[in-house]
């Protein structure tokens, strides 16, 4: 692969890619500058499609339709694929009989059907009793048909083939024995232990998020989770701010400091303080404990007055202007630059273009869970393609942005076994609530996001996946990633859904830099949030020297040793591997422009 192509395809504040040049028939003379011309999406067409997404969470119909459509029709001229799911579904029947006399004359613990590792909704032994055993291994077996059924169609395109068997999912999700009081023996024996008053507590609870929702609340408990207070509590000052950005510098604990000091880049789309949460598991107060100079960049909630904010502008306002500030405050060192998710995806665009412009701002680079390669970029791709992407773009263009809601949605679904039907069943049928976390209270706490940096952002990353393959432009010409000069420290979680940690893995297909790759158990939240201590956590590591032989995801994992323990202290050794101790910087520069403007946390993470 070519990591240092300069081919050119750039996306415009509509959304729609820049053609150089229009096709020319035979023999016709061209005009010097032609350029063919691509009409805007018409007003009305907008106002009308995003009316219809307001009942859509967001999906696109069409984009739905195109899917079943290619699977219904390539499926109509499979005869033998058709043939194949009769005898298979004769085969579940005949089963499922047998199953259900064996178990009636001589219950065994022999299943017809195991459920998938993952999914947990049949997980009481009240499932194993009659007649409940046969609901639910019905209801595994005619999900695993529907599976085969979406599958393998020959001619599907991969990804409406995705979207089939999502839709099927969906479909059998709500179906499910779990979501229904007669066909759910948790739910049967919770409410003849209690009288019914599982049941009415769960319609008070119902009655509470309803007016809640309505009401645009938070969900109940997060009051107890104030950012200043109990999360993001950690001692600083803002020491400097734009239209984008507060810059956050963090007192020190110990007289003297490593000369490097530490600046996050979060991700855009949520708070900054899953970094900085209770003072126990607090990333930023763990660093600063440990003798480091941190400064966290803490997004501005955008409004639709900021429609125009692009990709270029969370560049500039955003990294370059904190490192620009960092640069003031402590001189003549590199930064040690932390990329949370979307942010570590910024923050190597900027260490690409520093590289290439021959500025040596970084001493390092550090990326947790954060994607530069999205061709496998987890089940996020069902909702990124062409359709899709311009249905989207309509409901932002009339909004300004896209909401926290919407958003949220769309990753429910894609696990609603999990965050949808067995959450109402668990508060609305069994009259059950989980107590409020602190990481559960930031993950309430989303932000809404610009119309033109969202589209920029899925259609050149996401869908053309320009930053990986060198067609991502700064200042007119493209970066590559091949530029960037610090060595790389990243962190992939094993149950990442948002980032997969073979996605992740790609960073050590860029050969000209040294890569310390380190696979985490854990979540996309839980798996970075892994402080010393933390039970279950394990990790494996790789080191890979500039120019050395690439192995592959799988490979290298089977080899790799399991090591128990958090990932924090590996990372605060890799810190200070070549570093000096210094006395500790003051907190802004004012004689320089960056005198303290508040204390920590801030304004902008209080915007709602």
């Amino acid at each position: 692969m070519n990591r240092r192509t300069s081919l050119a395809s750039r996306v415009n504040p509509s959304g729609a890619p820049t053609v150089a040049s229009a096709p020319r028939s035979a023999g016709a003379e061209a005009a010097p500058c032609e350029r063919l011309e691509v009409d805007s999406p018409a007003p009305l067409d907008r106002v009308l499609r995003a009316s219809l997404a307001r009942s859509t969470l967001g999906l696109s119909p069409a984009a739905l339709w195109l899917a079943w459509a290619d699977w219904a029709i390539h499926l109509g001229a499979a005869p033998g694929k058709r043939i194949q799911l009769s005898e298979k579904g004769f085969r579940k029947l005949v089963r499922f009989v047998a199953y259900s006399l064996s178990y009636a004359w001589c219950p065994g613990d022999d299943d017809c059907i195991a459920p998938l590792p993952q999914d947990r909704r049949f997980a009481s032994e009240q499932w194993r009793k009659p007649p409940f055993v046969f609901f639910q291994q019905w209801f595994l077996l005619q999900q695993q048909w529907w599976h085969n059924a979406t599958t393998g169609v020959s001619g599907v395109s991969a990804h409406h083939e995705q979207l089939a068997t999502f839709m099927a999912r969906q479909a059998l999700d709500m179906v499910s024995p779990v979501n229904f009081i007669p066909t759910n023996p948790e739910v049967l024996s919770a409410t003849l232990a209690e009288g019914g008053m599982n049941l009415v507590r769960g319609a008070l609870n119902f009655w509470r998020d309803w007016e809640r929702a309505v009401g645009d609340k938070p969900p109940p408990g997060v009051e107890r989770f104030r950012p200043g207070d109990q999360v993001a509590a950690t001692p600083g000052e803002v020491v400097y701010r734009n239209r984008l950005i507060e810059l956050i510098q963090y007192r020190p604990t110990t007289a003297d400091v490593w000369a490097e000091p530490v600046l996050f880049v979060p991700a855009w789309i949520m708070k900054y303080y899953i970094l900085d949460l209770s003072p126990h598991n607090s990333l930023v107060k763990y660093l600063v404990d440990h003798g480091h100079t941190v400064f966290m960049m803490s997004w501005r909630n955008p409004v639709a007055a900021d429609r125009d904010l692009g990709m270029d502008d969370y560049l500039r306002l955003g990294v370059l202007d904190a490192l620009k500030a960092i640069n003031a405050i402590v001189p003549g060192v590199g930064v040690n630059a932390v990329g949370y998710c979307l942010g570590g995806t910024l923050l190597s665009i900027a260490a690409a273009w520093l590289g290439r412009e021959g500025k040596q701002a970084l001493n390092s680079v550090t990326l947790l869970a954060a994607q530069i390669d999205f061709t496998e970029a987890g089940e996020l791709t069902l909702f990124i393609d062409d359709s899709q992407l311009s249905f989207l773009e309509d409901v932002m263009w009339e909004q300004g942005g896209l909401d926290a809601r919407r958003m949220g949605g769309t990753f429910q679904l894609l696990r609603s076994a999990d965050l949808i039907w067995s959450r109402l069943v668990r508060e609305y049928l069994l009259g059950q609530r989980s107590e409020m976390t602190d990481l559960m209270a930031w993950n309430a706490d989303a932000t809404r996001m610009p119309y033109r940096m969202h589209s920029e952002y899925l259609r050149q990353l996401f869908l053309n996946n320009d930053l990986f393959e060198g067609r991502f432009l700064v200042d007119g010409r493209p970066v590559s990633l091949g530029d960037i000069q610090a060595p790389l420290f990243v962190v992939a979680t094993e149950s990442d859904h948002v980032a997969p940690w073979r996605s992740v893995y790609k960073i050590n297909l860029i050969e000209s830099i040294d890569t310390t790759f380190v696979l985490t158990s854990g979540g996309h939240n839980a798996g970075i949030v892994s402080e010393p201590g933390h039970k279950g956590r394990s990790l494996r590591i790789a080191r890979h020297r500039a120019h050395s032989r690439y192995l592959g995801p799988d490979e290298w994992r089977a080899r790799a040793p399991v090591v128990d323990g958090s990932w924090w202290p590996l990372w605060i050794e890799w810190l200070g591997r070549s570093t000096q101790r210094v006395p500790a910087p003051p907190m802004g520069a004012p004689e320089r422009g960056y005198a303290p403007l508040g204390p920590a946390p801030g304004t902008y993470v209080m915007q709602r």
